[in-house]
């Protein structure tokens, strides 16, 4: 997937793993927690609250169809735009696997005002940067610029989604791209699309959560004009779409700017959402891989979530922090420092492809090591229970609950706080799109506060026990 030059401040998914976004990259995510210091529940009430804290959200509509969300920020002097597009793996037409990621690269081969690589040269010689990516449920694109150039990106932006350079030319060019960056990053890597691209294949049934992302070979050189054309006046219309402006501007003159280039852009039918329920998983699954080019074994797990934005699934996202993310917690210090498995355990919820809040669909928690070849996979597997079923036994205290809290707010701040503005963008932009409700940012952590003990436990015994669980190992066929 593409990668251009963006902001020096990589963005961070708790103490865990800094992960830049060099977006088309699928090992490119922004990871972020909860928000706004509004009251607590009785059960987390020993977690400091801290000072409120709001971010300023004006959400409306066009006559078209395209969601807006405004939201100033004068900290630094600069304005991020960004498009988010209702159209992702997930929602790909079958037998044209990888399309939705085909057509990310084909946005930026010209717009009607816009020559081929126009888009990039205008953003970079005005001295901002830029990226897009495809996610499961969405596909985005976005610039920071110097605020005073802001009204030239939204035309620029808006160009794209009036009218796309689509050509026989572009499309065979692009074609190319994408096969030899699946032949690059996954067909010729040690550890190629592990986990990432595996294991929604292994553990999800529904065809939509379970095929090859990235794109099979013959699925992307099958890929017609016609489809491609039919593809954008579809999936790339205003009413498909959110735009989401944040940074060092005026609302009124940002109202007027997006009005102007926007507003007269045509909407266009939406075909019905496709279903992406997946079945309770009732047998624990296991998947052993050759890999010609690993020297190490390796070893992923993965457990279906809860519903998105439901009790359990704020519960499982603090599990997260308690047991995977960052050097103190449970999985880390059994795996790394008490027994020396592995220099490192990693994982999370939408792991490598987003993170716990920008997805719109069935969803994996997820962890993955390479280990030492004198460790047996059972070995890993063993105390990937033995941490979860103390859980279960003896409870969460308080003091663990906090600490968790304390993770989660810490990310957050620093998710939203940055001279990029890259993190709170997404987030408005994804529950502009998924909830129609960008103002959730600002009442995130008092759901988190509604979690407890019991939840907690209630939450470990159906969603992490062996039978939700699939399991791949990877047998190393290269010589160390």
């Amino acid at each position: 997937m593409r990668q251009y030059p963006i902001l020096g401040r990589a963005l961070l998914w708790a103490p865990a793993a800094a992960l830049a976004l060099a977006a088309c990259s699928p090992k490119a995510t922004t990871g972020v927690t909860a928000a706004s210091a509004t009251s607590a529940a009785p059960a987390a009430a020993a977690a400091p609250a801290g000072p409120a804290f709001q971010i300023p959200v004006e959400y409306y509509t066009l006559p078209n169809g395209l969601r807006v969300v405004l939201s100033p920020d004068h900290t630094a002097p600069t304005a991020t735009v960004a498009a988010y597009y209702a159209v992702g793996f997930r929602t790909e037409p079958r037998n044209r696997t990888g399309f939705a990621h085909l057509f990310e690269h084909l946005m930026f081969q010209g717009s009607q005002n816009l020559g081929k690589n126009e888009f990039i040269g205008l953003i970079q010689k005005n001295g901002g940067a830029l990226n897009g990516s495809t996610r499961f449920d969405f596909t985005n694109y976005y610039e920071v610029v110097p605020a005073h150039k802001l009204e030239t990106i939204l035309w620029a932006e808006a160009d794209r989604m009036r009218g796309l350079a689509i050509t026989q030319s572009n499309l065979t060019n692009q074609q190319g791209v994408v096969k030899s960056e699946v032949r690059v990053n996954v067909l010729n890597q040690p550890y190629g699309g592990f986990p990432w691209l595996m294991m929604p294949q292994k553990a999800n049934k529904n065809w939509n959560n379970a095929h090859n992302f990235y794109g099979d070979l013959k699925d992307l050189d099958a890929a017609t004009l016609a489809d491609t054309k039919d593809f954008f006046r579809t999936y790339y219309a205003p009413n498909n779409a959110v735009l989401a402006v944040v940074g060092d501007f005026e609302p009124a003159e940002a109202k007027a700017w997006v009005e102007k280039y926007y507003g007269n852009i045509p909407s266009a039918p939406q075909p019905p959402k496709p279903d992406l329920a997946e079945p309770r998983q009732e047998q624990e699954q296991r998947f052993v891989e050759d890999d010609k080019l690993a020297t190490k074994p390796a070893l992923a797990f993965a457990y279906h979530m809860p519903e998105r934005n439901t009790p359990e699934y704020y519960a499982l996202i603090m599990l997260d922090q308690i047991l995977l993310q960052g050097n103190d917690s449970r999985l880390y210090q059994a795996l790394v420092q008490k027994r020396g498995y592995s220099d490192g355990v990693s994982g999370g919820i939408n792991s490598d492809l987003g993170n716990q809040f920008n997805y719109n669909g069935p969803m994996l928690w997820m962890g993955s090591l390479v280990y030492d070849p004198t460790v047996q996979a059972d070995s890993v597997v063993s105390v990937l229970d033995q941490e979860i079923n103390r859980l279960a036994r003896t409870g969460i205290d308080q003091a663990t609950m906090d600490l968790a809290m304390v993770k989660i707010r810490s990310a957050f701040y620093d998710q939203v706080s940055g001279s990029d503005n890259f993190g709170r963008a997404d987030l408005l932009a994804a529950f502009a799109l998924f909830d129609n409700d960008p103002g959730r940012i600002n009442r995130l952590e008092s759901e988190f506060r509604k979690v407890t003990p019991a939840l907690m436990q209630a939450t470990i015994r159906e969603y992490l026990r062996p039978t939700n669980r699939t399991i791949i190992t990877i047998n190393p066929l290269a010589k160390s």
